[in-house]
Protein backbone atom coordinates (compact mmCIF):
# COMPACT_ATOMS: atom_id res chain seq x y z
CA UNK A 1 0.00 0.00 0.00
CA UNK A 2 1.50 3.62 -0.63
CA UNK A 3 1.64 5.76 2.71
CA UNK A 4 0.34 8.44 1.88
CA UNK A 5 0.24 10.27 5.70
CA UNK A 6 -1.15 9.64 9.06
CA UNK A 7 -3.77 7.75 10.62
CA UNK A 8 -6.67 7.65 12.86
CA UNK A 9 -9.88 5.95 12.32
CA UNK A 10 -13.36 7.66 12.43
CA UNK A 11 -16.95 6.13 12.20
CA UNK A 12 -20.15 6.93 10.24
CA UNK A 13 -23.55 4.89 9.71
CA UNK A 14 -22.74 1.17 9.05
CA UNK A 15 -24.36 -0.45 6.01
CA UNK A 16 -22.76 -2.36 3.08
CA UNK A 17 -20.58 -1.09 0.98
CA UNK A 18 -19.33 -3.71 -1.76
CA UNK A 19 -19.31 -2.75 -5.17
CA UNK A 20 -17.71 -4.95 -7.99
CA UNK A 21 -16.86 -2.48 -11.01
CA UNK A 22 -16.87 -3.43 -14.50
CA UNK A 23 -13.35 -2.92 -15.85
CA UNK A 24 -14.74 -1.57 -19.16
CA UNK A 25 -12.86 -2.19 -22.33
CA UNK A 26 -11.27 0.99 -23.24
CA UNK A 27 -10.30 1.64 -27.26
CA UNK A 28 -7.05 1.33 -28.29
CA UNK A 29 -5.43 4.55 -26.73
CA UNK A 30 -2.24 5.98 -28.28
CA UNK A 31 1.21 5.42 -27.27
CA UNK A 32 1.92 6.30 -23.78
CA UNK A 33 2.43 9.77 -23.43
CA UNK A 34 4.62 9.21 -20.04
CA UNK A 35 8.46 7.76 -20.07
CA UNK A 36 8.30 4.53 -17.52
CA UNK A 37 10.49 2.09 -18.82
CA UNK A 38 9.49 -1.65 -19.11
CA UNK A 39 7.95 -3.25 -15.82
CA UNK A 40 10.42 -4.78 -13.56
CA UNK A 41 11.42 -8.23 -14.33
CA UNK A 42 11.36 -9.57 -10.47
CA UNK A 43 7.83 -9.79 -10.58
CA UNK A 44 7.55 -12.79 -12.78
CA UNK A 45 9.09 -15.13 -10.37
CA UNK A 46 6.15 -14.40 -8.14
CA UNK A 47 2.66 -16.32 -9.76
CA UNK A 48 0.01 -13.13 -10.36
CA UNK A 49 -3.21 -15.50 -10.09
CA UNK A 50 -1.48 -16.22 -6.55
CA UNK A 51 -0.99 -12.98 -5.48
CA UNK A 52 -4.08 -11.65 -6.35
CA UNK A 53 -5.82 -14.14 -4.91
CA UNK A 54 -4.12 -13.36 -2.01
CA UNK A 55 -5.28 -9.80 -2.11
CA UNK A 56 -9.28 -10.75 -2.92
CA UNK A 57 -8.43 -12.69 0.45
CA UNK A 58 -6.88 -9.92 2.33
CA UNK A 59 -9.34 -7.20 1.37
CA UNK A 60 -12.32 -8.64 1.62
CA UNK A 61 -11.20 -9.37 5.38
CA UNK A 62 -10.77 -5.96 5.33
CA UNK A 63 -14.21 -4.33 3.87
CA UNK A 64 -15.92 -7.05 6.37
CA UNK A 65 -13.88 -5.92 9.56
CA UNK A 66 -14.49 -2.09 8.61
CA UNK A 67 -18.50 -3.03 7.79
CA UNK A 68 -18.08 -4.91 11.56
CA UNK A 69 -16.93 -1.21 12.96
CA UNK A 70 -19.25 1.02 11.18
CA UNK A 71 -16.47 2.97 9.15
CA UNK A 72 -17.40 1.06 5.70
CA UNK A 73 -18.85 3.74 3.45
CA UNK A 74 -22.48 2.67 2.73
CA UNK A 75 -23.51 2.04 -1.09
CA UNK A 76 -25.84 5.12 -1.37
CA UNK A 77 -23.33 7.56 0.72
CA UNK A 78 -22.75 10.57 -1.94
CA UNK A 79 -19.08 10.44 -0.83
CA UNK A 80 -18.74 7.00 -1.53
CA UNK A 81 -20.82 7.53 -4.87
CA UNK A 82 -18.39 10.38 -5.67
CA UNK A 83 -15.31 8.40 -5.60
CA UNK A 84 -16.80 5.07 -7.26
CA UNK A 85 -17.67 7.90 -10.10
CA UNK A 86 -14.42 9.18 -10.53
CA UNK A 87 -12.88 5.32 -10.16
CA UNK A 88 -15.22 4.66 -12.83
CA UNK A 89 -13.89 7.24 -15.20
CA UNK A 90 -9.77 5.80 -14.64
CA UNK A 91 -10.55 1.88 -14.50
CA UNK A 92 -10.68 1.54 -18.31
CA UNK A 93 -7.25 3.17 -18.95
CA UNK A 94 -5.90 0.53 -16.82
CA UNK A 95 -5.01 -2.03 -19.21
CA UNK A 96 -3.04 -0.16 -21.59
CA UNK A 97 -0.68 -0.64 -18.97
CA UNK A 98 -1.29 -3.78 -17.99
CA UNK A 99 -3.78 -6.74 -20.18
CA UNK A 100 -4.42 -8.51 -17.44
CA UNK A 101 -6.47 -5.63 -15.07
CA UNK A 102 -9.80 -6.38 -18.16
CA UNK A 103 -10.40 -9.43 -15.85
CA UNK A 104 -10.18 -7.93 -12.81
CA UNK A 105 -13.10 -7.79 -10.39
CA UNK A 106 -12.67 -3.88 -9.80
CA UNK A 107 -13.96 -2.72 -6.28
CA UNK A 108 -14.06 0.69 -5.10
CA UNK A 109 -14.60 1.81 -1.20
CA UNK A 110 -14.92 4.50 0.87
CA UNK A 111 -13.25 3.57 4.76
CA UNK A 112 -14.42 6.62 7.24
CA UNK A 113 -10.70 7.34 8.89
CA UNK A 114 -8.51 10.33 9.53
CA UNK A 115 -6.04 9.02 7.47
CA UNK A 116 -5.13 11.10 4.35
CA UNK A 117 -4.75 7.93 1.88
CA UNK A 118 -5.64 5.50 -0.32
CA UNK A 119 -4.64 1.90 -1.71
CA UNK A 120 -5.80 -0.35 -4.33
CA UNK A 121 -4.06 -3.59 -4.18
CA UNK A 122 -3.35 -6.23 -6.99
CA UNK A 123 -6.53 -7.22 -8.81
CA UNK A 124 -8.21 -4.20 -8.46
CA UNK A 125 -9.03 -3.37 -4.95
CA UNK A 126 -9.31 0.22 -3.87
CA UNK A 127 -9.76 2.15 -1.33
CA UNK A 128 -10.14 5.57 0.05
CA UNK A 129 -10.00 7.17 3.30
CA UNK A 130 -12.34 10.21 3.92
CA UNK A 131 -9.30 11.80 5.60
CA UNK A 132 -8.20 12.01 2.13
CA UNK A 133 -11.16 14.21 1.10
CA UNK A 134 -11.71 16.29 4.08
CA UNK A 135 -8.85 16.98 5.64
CA UNK A 136 -7.07 18.27 1.79
CA UNK A 137 -10.28 19.03 0.86
CA UNK A 138 -9.40 17.72 -2.05
CA UNK A 139 -11.38 18.25 -5.96
CA UNK A 140 -12.51 15.66 -8.01
CA UNK A 141 -9.40 16.05 -10.00
CA UNK A 142 -7.25 15.55 -7.24
CA UNK A 143 -8.93 12.60 -5.95
CA UNK A 144 -8.37 11.28 -9.25
CA UNK A 145 -5.01 11.80 -9.06
CA UNK A 146 -4.54 9.66 -5.94
CA UNK A 147 -6.77 6.92 -7.15
CA UNK A 148 -4.51 6.64 -10.57
CA UNK A 149 -0.95 6.92 -8.66
CA UNK A 150 -2.55 3.60 -6.73
CA UNK A 151 -3.92 2.24 -10.02
CA UNK A 152 -0.49 2.92 -11.70
CA UNK A 153 0.83 0.34 -8.39
CA UNK A 154 -1.18 -1.93 -9.31
CA UNK A 155 -1.20 -2.16 -13.06
CA UNK A 156 2.67 -1.83 -13.07
CA UNK A 157 2.28 -4.93 -10.29
CA UNK A 158 4.79 -3.12 -7.83
CA UNK A 159 3.84 -5.57 -5.03
CA UNK A 160 4.34 -8.35 -7.07
CA UNK A 161 7.97 -7.00 -7.86
CA UNK A 162 8.49 -6.15 -4.09
CA UNK A 163 7.59 -9.67 -2.77
CA UNK A 164 9.96 -11.46 -5.03
CA UNK A 165 12.56 -8.51 -4.29
CA UNK A 166 12.15 -9.39 -0.52
CA UNK A 167 11.07 -12.83 0.24
CA UNK A 168 12.21 -14.24 -2.82
CA UNK A 169 16.14 -13.24 -3.25
CA UNK A 170 16.48 -13.53 0.42
CA UNK A 171 14.69 -17.12 1.21
CA UNK A 172 14.82 -18.94 -2.60
CA UNK A 173 18.07 -17.11 -3.97
CA UNK A 174 20.31 -17.98 -1.95
CA UNK A 175 19.72 -21.45 -1.56
CA UNK A 176 21.04 -21.23 -5.15
CA UNK A 177 18.46 -23.28 -6.86
CA UNK A 178 15.92 -20.11 -8.10
CA UNK A 179 14.28 -22.37 -11.31
CA UNK A 180 13.43 -25.18 -8.13
CA UNK A 181 12.05 -22.44 -6.01
CA UNK A 182 9.35 -20.87 -7.98
CA UNK A 183 7.47 -22.98 -6.71
CA UNK A 184 7.97 -22.03 -3.23
CA UNK A 185 7.51 -18.36 -4.42
CA UNK A 186 4.40 -18.61 -5.19
CA UNK A 187 3.65 -20.51 -1.42
CA UNK A 188 5.17 -16.74 -0.45
CA UNK A 189 3.08 -14.93 -2.33
CA UNK A 190 -0.19 -16.69 -1.44
CA UNK A 191 0.83 -16.37 2.15
CA UNK A 192 1.80 -12.91 2.34
CA UNK A 193 -1.49 -11.55 4.44
CA UNK A 194 -1.22 -8.54 5.69
CA UNK A 195 1.91 -7.80 4.24
CA UNK A 196 0.28 -6.30 1.14
CA UNK A 197 -0.96 -3.72 3.05
CA UNK A 198 2.00 -2.96 4.62
CA UNK A 199 4.64 -2.95 1.87
CA UNK A 200 7.06 0.08 1.14
CA UNK A 201 7.20 0.79 -2.53
CA UNK A 202 10.83 2.37 -3.47
CA UNK A 203 11.70 5.25 -5.20
CA UNK A 204 11.48 4.12 -8.60
CA UNK A 205 7.84 2.90 -7.92
CA UNK A 206 6.81 5.84 -6.60
CA UNK A 207 8.09 7.77 -9.83
CA UNK A 208 6.37 5.81 -11.69
CA UNK A 209 2.68 5.84 -10.20
CA UNK A 210 3.30 9.25 -10.25
CA UNK A 211 3.72 9.10 -13.92
CA UNK A 212 1.33 6.35 -14.59
CA UNK A 213 -1.44 7.82 -12.50
CA UNK A 214 -1.40 11.11 -14.36
CA UNK A 215 -1.48 9.60 -17.86
CA UNK A 216 -4.52 7.69 -16.90
CA UNK A 217 -5.95 10.69 -14.85
CA UNK A 218 -5.37 12.98 -17.90
CA UNK A 219 -7.51 10.09 -20.13
CA UNK A 220 -10.15 10.02 -17.78
CA UNK A 221 -10.67 13.49 -18.89
CA UNK A 222 -9.41 14.72 -15.26
CA UNK A 223 -6.98 17.93 -15.20
CA UNK A 224 -3.47 16.90 -15.16
CA UNK A 225 -2.62 20.15 -13.34
CA UNK A 226 -4.04 18.84 -10.39
CA UNK A 227 -1.39 16.28 -9.30
CA UNK A 228 0.91 19.35 -8.81
CA UNK A 229 -1.79 20.84 -6.63
CA UNK A 230 -2.72 17.85 -4.97
CA UNK A 231 1.17 17.23 -3.54
CA UNK A 232 1.07 20.79 -2.74
CA UNK A 233 -1.39 20.42 -0.35
CA UNK A 234 0.24 16.87 0.61
CA UNK A 235 3.29 18.69 1.67
CA UNK A 236 1.53 21.21 3.82
CA UNK A 237 -0.19 18.72 5.51
CA UNK A 238 2.56 16.72 5.77
CA UNK A 239 4.68 19.43 7.33
CA UNK A 240 6.94 20.10 4.31
CA UNK A 241 9.40 17.76 2.87
CA UNK A 242 11.63 16.39 5.62
CA UNK A 243 15.10 14.78 4.96
CA UNK A 244 17.11 14.79 1.65
CA UNK A 245 15.20 12.53 -1.13
CA UNK A 246 17.73 9.81 -1.49
CA UNK A 247 16.93 9.15 2.14
CA UNK A 248 13.34 8.34 1.60
CA UNK A 249 11.58 6.38 -0.39
CA UNK A 250 8.62 8.98 -1.84
CA UNK A 251 10.75 11.46 -3.99
CA UNK A 252 10.96 15.08 -1.59
CA UNK A 253 8.28 17.35 -2.39
CA UNK A 254 10.08 20.00 -4.67
CA UNK A 255 11.24 17.02 -6.82
CA UNK A 256 8.37 15.43 -7.21
CA UNK A 257 6.35 18.24 -8.17
CA UNK A 258 8.75 19.43 -10.30
CA UNK A 259 8.56 16.14 -12.29
CA UNK A 260 5.18 16.23 -12.05
CA UNK A 261 5.57 19.86 -13.79
CA UNK A 262 7.65 18.82 -16.53
CA UNK A 263 5.29 15.90 -17.70
CA UNK A 264 1.83 17.66 -17.66
CA UNK A 265 2.68 19.54 -20.90
CA UNK A 266 3.01 15.30 -22.17
CA UNK A 267 -0.43 14.45 -20.91
CA UNK A 268 -2.33 17.82 -21.81
CA UNK A 269 -3.31 16.54 -25.26
CA UNK A 270 -4.93 13.61 -23.91
CA UNK A 271 -6.89 15.52 -21.49
CA UNK A 272 -8.29 18.09 -23.73
CA UNK A 273 -9.06 14.73 -26.36
CA UNK A 274 -10.57 12.95 -23.29
CA UNK A 275 -12.84 16.55 -22.71
CA UNK A 276 -13.95 17.05 -26.21
CA UNK A 277 -14.97 13.44 -26.39
CA UNK A 278 -17.02 13.55 -23.06
CA UNK A 279 -18.97 16.89 -24.62
CA UNK A 280 -22.10 16.10 -26.17
CA UNK A 281 -22.49 16.65 -30.17
CA UNK A 282 -25.08 19.10 -31.37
Amino acid sequence: MCQLCYARTSAWMPRRGFLALAGAAAATPALAQVDVGPPSRMKGLVPAEQIEAASTQQYSQMMAEARQKGVLGPDNHPIVQRVRAIAARLIPYSTKWNDRAKNWRWEVNVLGSDQVNAFCMPGGKIAVYTGLLSKLQASDDEVAMVVGHEIAHAVREHARARIAKEQGTGTLLSIGAQLFGLGQLGDIAAGIGTQLLTLRFSREDEIEADLVGLEIGARGAFQPEAAVSLWEKMGKASGGPQGPSFLSTHPSGPERLARLRENVPRVRGLYQQAVASAQPRR
